[in-house]
């Protein structure tokens, strides 16, 4: 069986969803470009990757999608102005964004779902594997989760995708695997994927969150991948061919390695929907060093007298 050990170099992250649970503030603006705290919350997606050393990254964008590729690059007349300011901090602040990464973009015209979009990525990713980072997940930097999922990718091959237990209630929100143990205490071997499963029919507790690595023959997969659920070709389906193909005695269709999965146990921040965006907010807010004792303080206050 082939498999891909080739060091890892490029991010690809979709960003050309709608965003209409987020509606009417996203009518305008890109939801990516929403502030979690005092940055977008696209920026903390590129700033994971860049940790995990993917100083390539492909945004996968849309239309409507500009502010993205603006945010990240230079804004001299601004940047001019602080700088005239004497406004130091700022001015760095400013230029962090444009400073992150090699930065590209494709636009996928047709909106098939995540998918499509990853198979977009084709022409620049070419025959090495890559990670895929959705922005509705924010991953604390305090527990690296990417990195953890690029070493054993380089060192099973094949595809690792995140995991996370959910309540069992709420698995119908996620795609669910069902798995098989390994030797390492926090990484399973994926046999079969669900899309969004109901509860009594679901494989485990085990939801598939938003961080994949993924060998490229994902794309041949992809191509003959028809829309599932909502109408859409689901990323799902095709890594659960891979997992199908491994168990698979057919040497050919098996060629995309093993699919594994990584079950994540830190800090997540779901900015998927507007509940989860506002506590997210509070959440990082009350770890800030510069804003967290007041907030905190102010937040114990206005529970005590409010609630």
């Amino acid at each position: 069986m082939t498999q891909s050990h080739s060091r890892i170099s490029k991010a690809v992250i979709p960003a050309a969803g709608l965003g209409t649970r987020f509606l009417p503030a996203t009518k305008a603006t890109p939801k990516e470009m929403l502030p979690v705290v005092d940055k977008p919350a696209i920026q903390y997606v590129v700033e994971e990757a860049v940790s995990a050393g993917l100083s390539d990254v492909l945004m996968i964008t849309g239309r409507n999608k500009r502010p993205l590729e603006d945010h990240f690059d230079r804004n001299y007349e601004l940047e001019e102005a602080l700088s005239r300011k004497g406004d130091a901090g700022r001015l760095a602040r400013v230029q962090e964004s444009s400073d992150l990464a090699t930065m590209h973009y494709v636009r996928q015209g047709d909106p098939r779902g995540l998918g499509h979009a990853v198979l977009c990525a084709e022409p620049h990713v070419g025959d090495q594997p890559f990670a895929v980072l959705l922005g509705d997940d924010l991953i604390d930097p305090r527990d690296p989760l990417l990195s953890r999922m690029i070493e054993i990718q380089e060192r099973e091959g094949g595809t690792v995708v995140a995991l996370m237990e959910v309540d069992p209630a709420q698995i119908h929100m996620y795609g669910c695997a069902a798995v098989k143990p390994t030797v390492d205490s926090d990484v399973v071997k994926i046999t079969d994927l669900v899309e969004k499963p109901d509860a009594a029919e679901a494989p485990s507790n085990l939801a598939v969150i938003g961080r994949y690595v993924l060998d490229p023959a994902i794309f041949g997969i992809l191509r003959r991948t028809e829309p599932g659920r909502g109408g859409e070709i689901q990323l799902t389906d095709a890594i659960q061919k891979l997992a199908e193909a491994d168990q698979s005695a057919d040497e050919e269709e098996c060629s995309g390695g093993p699919v594994h999965g990584v079950v994540f146990k830190g800090r997540r921040y779901d900015t998927g929907d507007r509940g989860d965006y506002l506590r997210a907010i509070v959440r990082l807010a009350c770890e800030r060093e510069d804003l967290g004792p007041e907030f905190r303080d102010w937040l114990r206050s206005f529970v005590n007298e409010e609630m």
